[in-house]
């Protein structure tokens, strides 16, 4: 057989591989779009704002120009004027229930929907919460296309999904991806386990469902890390038994409560775990306790590490966040915690999430001066009585300066020192005596009072000197 003949089958036995093979296992996502598309809703608002509005620099030719110019007020001096913004929705009942985020509607004077068919509503907010970014509207028709909401609990990290929404107004836009990860933490939120992808999420999509591939809702597409403004390929959707948890209460009774435990908890790290004798760097490391919140009732300690609540383990601390206010406030439940180097059970009954908690004083300034550091690199000071009335403490000693390991550590100038591995600490005399009989081997947990918030630090200690 001649080589161009071998040639002429070995490309024809690829192009056969190629239609049939490599192109097998790829989702189709046509029977989806065409199905959910029709629950999928187009929100606009108006708000009025007083200010000075500027357009971007764009060509009247950029596709985006006639969109800003559109949406966004004339440049000129401080007026009221109109903004219009846009985000996406979806219909959770035939009767008209919407489910989208709390910033589509936050402020909003009037909230249009527009349906896949192009028919439009006005809407009026059931209600909304802002903490968890959900909120509930509804517009007066019947019979709607709805949504199925599914289980996102069984979702696989690497599994297809599809996003559909309206990013920067263009209706009914559809995106696929795969799950990147589940359980995301984000910045300044710790109770929404966020479902993490890389479908393409941009400035409209945001309220819009995220789809497994058996057309069931799994998320609510709410926020985009970005540098840029635009996507980058880590998007954040709101798990939507999360969701519609927020909405049955706003449903039901207008209003979000959540359960409450009063304690300030941060991770642990592994120097942490090895200065506790933990086996492992799990659980929740409570810093601080509230004065009369059900923690303090309950007994619970600074330097407890929950490892369990009801039976669930808690590997992070925004696990413990998330598994308590998930509860209903009244709601009797049990912590196993490490204290002091052994295993013990406490039954704890939940009060009320307040809605706003205070989010803590800046830290003043105190005077320095200069001094020897000891073997863990610290200069420190005794606590004057004003001091300690200023800061509500009995005890403690005033850091100067933080040197070698402590400063590693993240030990600083104007920190206060409460605790030396559950040592309470009055005065540097004692500290120093606690100091000398510190394991050089075994990290050191220190009990610190950083403005109005407690924190432990791990460390290790120098061999004392000869």
């Amino acid at each position: 057989m001649s080589k161009g003949l071998l040639s002429w089958f070995a490309g024809l036995f690829f192009l056969g591989w190629a239609a049939t093979g490599c192109c097998a296992n790829l989702p189709d996502f046509t029977e989806l779009a065409e199905k959910q598309s029709g629950a999928v809703v187009n929100i606009s608002t108006t708000q009025t704002v007083r200010g000075q509005g500027q357009l971007p620099n764009l060509p009247e030719d950029d596709p985006f120009y006639e969109f800003f110019r559109r949406f966004m007020p004339p440049q000129g001096p401080q007026q009221e004027y109109q903004t219009q913004s846009l985000g996406s929705g979806f219909i959770i009942t035939a009767d008209g229930y919407i489910l989208t985020n709390s910033h589509v509607v936050q402020a909003a004077d009037e909230i249009l929907v527009k349906l896949n068919d192009q028919r439009e509503y006005k809407a009026k907010v059931i209600g909304a919460d802002r903490r968890v970014d959900v909120a509930l509207i509804k517009i007066e028709a019947v019979n709607l296309p709805k949504v199925i909401v599914g289980d996102p609990s069984k979702l696989k990290v690497g599994e297809w999904v599809v996003a559909i929404g309206s990013p920067f107004g263009f209706d009914s836009t559809v995106t696929a991806g795969i799950v990147s990860a589940k359980g995301r933490t984000l910045p300044q939120e710790t109770i929404v386990p966020f479902i993490q992808t890389d479908v393409a999420i941009n400035p409209g999509n945001s309220g819009g469902p995220l789809f497994n591939m058996a057309g069931e809702v799994v998320g609510v597409n709410s926020q985009i890390y970005s540098r840029t403004g635009g996507f980058m390929g880590l998007s954040f959707a709101i798990p939507i038994d999360v969701a519609m948890n927020v909405v049955d209460q706003l449903r039901s009774t207008g209003r979000v409560s959540r359960g409450w435990l009063g304690v300030v908890v941060q991770p642990v790290s592994k120097e942490l775990a090895d200065s506790f004798s933990l086996a492992k760097a799990e659980g929740a490391l409570i810093s601080s306790v509230e004065k009369g919140s059900p923690a303090d009732t309950a007994g619970l300690e600074p330097s407890d590490v929950v490892l369990k609540m009801d039976g669930k383990p808690i590997l992070t601390n925004s696990d413990l966040s998330r598994f308590v206010a998930a509860r209903r406030p009244g709601s009797r439940v049990t912590l196993d915690i490490w204290r002091k180097g052994g295993a013990r059970q406490v039954d704890v009954t939940l009060g009320e999430l307040p809605s706003e908690r205070a989010q803590g004083i800046p830290q003043k300034r105190m005077k320095a001066e200069e001094g020897t550091p000891n073997r863990l690199g610290l200069v420190l000071a005794d606590l004057t009585a004003e001091q300690r009335n200023e800061l509500s403490v009995t005890g403690g000693v005033l850091v100067q300066d933080a040197q070698g390991s402590a400063a590693k550590a993240g030990v600083a100038r104007g920190d206060v020192i409460l605790a030396v591995n559950n040592i309470q600490i009055r005065s540097v005399e004692q500290f120093n005596q606690a100091a000398i009989k510190l394991d050089p081997k075994r990290n050191v947990a220190l009990l610190v009072r950083r403005g109005d918030q407690n924190i432990y630090l791990a460390l290790k200690p120098s061999a004392p000197s000869k």
